[in-house]
């Protein structure tokens, strides 16, 4: 009995998630907000969402104050995603908190919460591994793919991401406040 409800469940779920994909595609950021937040998601203000993004489990996922999430992001909410303020997120980035475990022999999923502070900036086509926290002010290249904690201040790139730099503003107090309006 416990397994047939936890499959409603996951259909139920994935129901909504359908949902949520038809509604990245709505002309207007507004919109789409209000969608969002009435599926769970915890959108602070000024913060926007562009087109396309993709979610899994919404009622995980919390957006700080003036952050942006660029077109085709991927946000996985299938355990804690905390994701702060002042936070450029660019297009296509991918953020997983859940993976299958290759050495299990059922290959069963694993999750683990991912944090990204305040003033991060993660370039387009980046991935972020679970259990992975970026430290405030933190860089993560485009293409990167993160699989271990990021330090603030720490500019990061590659495949793994290895320390390529520092952030010499050690002090940000910038507002993005910049989202494209029907994107």
């Amino acid at each position: 009995m416990n397994r047939i409800i936890s499959r409603i469940k996951t259909i139920l779920l994935e129901f909504e998630v359908m949902k949520l994909h038809a509604v990245g595609y709505v002309p207007s950021h507004h919109i789409r907000r209000f969608f969002y937040r009435l599926f769970g998601m915890k959108i602070g203000n000024g913060s926007t969402i562009h087109t396309g993004a993709r979610f899994y489990n919404p009622r995980n996922i919390e957006i700080g104050d003036d952050s942006i999430v660029g077109e085709g992001a991927v946000l996985d909410g299938r355990d804690t995603l905390i994701i702060g303020n002042h936070v450029d997120i660019a297009s296509e980035v991918m953020i997983y908190n859940s993976e299958h475990d290759v050495q299990d022999s059922a290959f069963q999923a694993k999750t683990a919460p991912v944090e990204i502070s305040d003033y991060v900036f993660i370039g387009p086509r980046a991935i972020i591994l679970p259990g992975i926290k970026i430290g405030k002010g933190a860089v993560v290249g485009a293409g990167a793919v993160v699989t271990k904690d990021v330090e603030s201040f720490t500019i990061v790139g590659g495949v793994p991401a290895k320390v390529i730099g520092e952030r010499k503003n050690k002090d940000p107090n910038y507002r993005l406040g910049r989202a494209a309006w029907f994107r």
